[in-house]
């Protein structure tokens, strides 16, 4: 049935399993993976050109069994806190999507990051639905969010301003 001999076995109902130490090793490596995969850490940011203007977003994922994953998205006509908003919503999302326990989130963005952390009264009418989707989203993780210098978030900066670039030069201009 299986050619490999370390490919994982059925068990059956009532069959006696002897756990060896090479098997008991074995389990806690896969298990040590697993957990190290669950627990990731993002980078965040959002821009626009023009307050608002085209805008993007980029995102670092640190703690993937995969690797890490970037992501460059061209969000639109939008404002900077916006873009911030949509930066956090993408990295939660993907964050959900890789079933993670733990997501710890870096911005520069003292707005989004006081409002999340709940120092700041989400009261803009144009950020209030974003900021309620990551909330709940960020309510099914073991979810924490830091501040950061811009300097110290410099990958994922440039990230949301080579979606912006993309998108001009291809000729798409918002509105």
């Amino acid at each position: 049935m299986h050619n490999r001999p370390d490919a994982p076995k059925s068990l059956k109902v009532n069959q006696i399993f002897i756990l060896t130490q090479e098997l008991l090793q074995r389990i806690l490596q896969r298990a040590e993976k697993l957990a190290a995969m669950s627990d990731l850490v993002a980078y965040v940011d959002g821009g626009s050109l023009g307050n608002p203007g085209p805008s993007g977003i980029g995102v670092i994922i640190n703690g993937c069994e995969s690797g890490v994953i970037r992501i460059a998205k061209w969000i639109g006509h939008q404002d900077n806190n916006v873009a911030e908003y949509a930066a956090l919503l993408e990295a939660l999302q993907c964050a959900v999507s890789l079933n993670a326990k733990k997501l710890h989130v870096y911005s520069d963005s003292q707005v989004v990051v006081r409002q999340m952390s709940g120092q700041y009264i989400c009261r803009s009418p144009r950020l209030y639905s974003l900021h309620w989707i990551c909330r709940k989203l960020a309510r099914s993780l073991i979810f924490s969010i830091s501040h950061v210098p811009r300097e110290n978030n410099a990958e994922a900066n440039r990230l949301a301003s080579t979606a912006v670039r993309r998108m001009r030069r291809a000729g798409i201009r918002p509105r």
